[in-house]
């Protein structure tokens, strides 16, 4: 079968790969589409510590079952479409053992720790499928990486009436977006590329503040009465939106660490205390939180369709990282569809 390899920094191969066989437990899926993430595009750079190349990318992933093999549930049926969780669990971490297995000590992601869906098909355990036959293929692979938005949101114990400030608006920090509102929350969005405004305003921000033309402190001081909001999300990874992040929130507010920052953040501690913050992070997300953006998605379709920028066919998916690449700033989500153009045609 043929599988997308980065061979090398800023290199992609097509690769003729063994077809995976079921085992105990598991399932074959025939993949439909993947999504493109951030940490694809920071493998294909060289800047995910955690790769090791060569490495198959992507694990924002909707396909079908195709197979099955022993012991695996009946409702598991062929023809079936399917949501992958790509994460894995030990079960004996401190982490799996307090029911927050999406921070799994031992956690290897498809398309990091691991090969991942860039490939014609894939097998995975039974208890890392969602069975879905209601949303529209595409949007299978759009579930994934709006639930890390989700997960952080919850994270942050939001409310109705909250004002909720969310740093970045890229796919997770829309996923944040889109789960503070459908909590009856007040949103600000904070984002440097203008493309994105019209969008985030016509989801509902409240406002869409770009921190290289206004003083983002004036403006949140502005628009939540001298307050600051109850919960500052951080889904851009700098140290100086970690930093950001402790200036703005209020006094007793919550704060978010969704992104990963690259480098290490010096802060002047005493807002910790003078405010006595929490500081959250938030990783991956747990299951509830893949069924919430089902269950958004069901509900608002047009949303979904309306954050997927482009989809390439698998005949050009070399092509797929240099587009992102170049178009960061009026992009959302790119995705290649794998059905078709060689990739299922009897390899």
């Amino acid at each position: 079968m043929k599988a997308l390899v980065i061979t090398e920094v800023g290199q992609t191969e097509i690769h003729d790969i063994a077809e995976p066989r079921p085992g105990n437990g598991e399932v074959l899926i025939a993949v439909q589409h993947v999504g493109l993430c951030g940490s694809d595009l920071n493998t294909y750079s060289g800047l995910n510590p955690l790769v090791q190349l060569p490495r198959i990318p992507g694990h924002e992933i909707g396909g079908t079952i195709v197979e099955t093999g022993p012991d695996v549930p009946a409702g598991f049926k062929a023809g079936a479409s399917v949501i992958v969780i790509p994460y894995t669990t030990c079960g004996t971490c401190s982490a799996c053992r307090s029911g927050r297995q999406n921070a799994c000590r031992y956690n290897r992601t498809l398309g990091v720790q691991q090969d991942g869906g860039m490939s014609s098909s894939l097998v995975v355990h039974h208890d890392r499928l969602i069975l879905n036959d209601t949303l529209a293929k595409p949007l299978l692979a759009l579930v994934e990486p709006l639930s890390v938005g989700f997960h952080a949101v919850a994270r942050g114990r939001v409310q109705a009436g909250e004002t909720v400030v969310i740093y970045g608006a890229g796919m997770i920090g829309i996923g944040a977006v889109l789960a503070a509102l459908s909590r009856g929350a007040r949103v600000v969005a904070i984002e440097v590329s203008e493309t994105k405004r019209q969008q985030l305003l016509d989801l509902g921000v409240t406002a869409f503040l770009n921190p290289n033309t206004c003083d983002i402190g004036v403006e949140i001081s502005r628009l939540t009465d001298d307050l600051g909001p109850d919960v500052v999300i951080e889904a851009v990874g700098l140290p100086e939106t970690f930093r950001c992040a402790v200036d703005l929130a209020c006094y007793a507010g919550r704060i978010v660490y969704v992104g990963y920052a690259k480098s290490e953040v010096s802060y002047n501690t005493s807002l910790f205390n003078l405010k006595e913050l929490d500081i959250l992070g938030s990783r991956n997300a747990t299951r509830t939180d893949f069924e919430d953006v089902i269950t958004f998605l069901e509900a608002q379709p047009t949303i979904g369709n309306s954050l997927i920028s482009k989809v390439f066919p698998w005949a050009e998916a070399q092509n797929s990282f240099n587009y992102w690449n170049n178009h960061r700033n009026e992009t959302f989500k790119v995705m290649v569809a794998m059905a078709g153009d060689g990739c299922h045609d009897g390899d």
